[in-house]
């Protein structure tokens, strides 16, 4: 099993924390780990596929997904973003690693190319408004040699972990106790217990963000506001999100709570959406904005990232909140106001990055 040297986030890009950074802070504000897969994603089906036809797609696009979106989603909002994870010693392998690290300046120097081991796929479907999506892959092997990790991740300002039923994972704890704030989100339970007892990391959380539909199976109650309390007697920051409703909140630690609705847009593929709204929450949260500005900006980021189809290539960065600040319509000037201090003036709209419908051309095109 081999790694390969990483880069530092490019220079030039938007710092969120540069105010509080000094000479003595971790060189990483964020690590996480997971895996990563290839995503090929087909969009503009005019419905699901049918058994036994053939169904043509008006758009398609390639990128590294998995653990990938999130990661992505964390650097392009300017957090020194550090990923652990193993690569297929394949051609969709060495894709996905110089999309993260070249593309994105992810630090990948805790990951490992494993030889012999074929990179994850899933492939998703995009249709109005939903996805399905098939994969296929095998468990990556552990490491064979001595290394610093699972058991001692770097020393970093967060961690975003994902949390399942079943036995904590070491590298949480260790990562709570070398100081990093753990958030945290949830996939669905396939035991079908739905009981906080199961999830032992959460009590190392700072905060944690189920969608509505995971929050009230966890807290056995029928509105997602009530499940947010509930959950922040179990952790000190409980975020539910509620799609098209926007997303409430409830810091335990203050006693303050915030709603904050959604931003109504197209939707072409919602695939990475809630990746995207985690990392929109750590940036806000690393760097002190109060509970209702933190939800807001990473519904805005979410929002963003569903009108392009794709994970991890539909996650903004402050070129895209920067062009959608400019226009912005009236009503909601007010709300996300906070924006005029983060968002450079008179800064250049980049071109919005898209999912490209191979996984990389030989020659770049003109």
């Amino acid at each position: 099993m081999t790694s390969r040297d990483s880069r530092t986030n490019r220079p030039g890009k938007l710092d969120p924390l540069g105010p509080l950074r000094d000479p003595q802070e971790p060189g990483c504000d964020v690590f996480l780990t997971g895996t990563v897969f290839l995503d090929i994603i087909f969009t503009g089906l005019d419905s699901a596929p049918v058994r036994g036809t053939e169904s043509w797609a008006r758009g398609m696009g390639s990128s590294p997904g998995g653990v990938a979106n999130m990661a992505t989603a964390l650097a392009r909002l300017g957090l020194r973003t550090s990923l652990a994870a193993a690569f297929g010693d394949d051609h969709y392998g060495e894709y996905c690693w110089d999309a993260l690290e070249q593309g994105e300046g992810i630090d990948l120097s805790m990951s490992r190319t494993v030889p012999g081991w074929h990179s994850p796929v899933t492939v998703s479907m995009a249709y109005e408004g939903e996805r399905t999506m098939v994969s296929h892959g095998h468990e990556a092997p552990p490491p064979t040699g001595p290394g610093p990790f699972p058991w001692c991740p770097p020393k970093a300002r967060a961690a975003v972990a994902s949390l399942a039923a079943g036995p904590g994972e070491g590298w949480v704890a260790e990562a709570a106790r070398r100081g990093s704030r753990i958030f945290a989100d949830v996939g669905w339970d396939d035991t079908g217990r739905w009981d906080l007892g199961t999830l032992p990391d959460l009590s190392h959380c700072e905060a944690f963000l189920p969608n509505a539909g995971e929050a009230m199976r966890y807290t056995r109650t029928e509105c997602p506001r009530a499940a947010a309390r509930a959950l922040a007697e179990k952790v000190p920051v409980a975020v539910v999100t509620m799609g098209a409703e926007g997303s409430y909140a409830v810091d335990s630690r203050t006693g303050e709570t915030a709603e904050v609705p959604a931003i109504t847009v197209d939707a072409l593929d919602p695939t990475g959406a809630g990746d995207v709204y985690v990392a929109g929450f750590v940036t806000g949260s690393l760097a002190g904005w109060p509970l209702a500005d933190r939800l807001a900006f990473a519904g805005l980021t979410a929002a963003l990232s569903v009108q392009e189809f794709g994970g991890s290539l539909s996650a903004p960065g402050w070129p895209e909140v920067a062009h959608w600040w400019r226009t912005a319509p009236e009503a909601l000037r007010g709300r996300y106001g906070f924006l005029d201090a983060l968002v450079p003036p008179g800064a250049a709209p980049s071109p919005r990055r898209r999912a490209v419908p191979t996984i990389g051309f030989r020659h770049p095109v003109q």
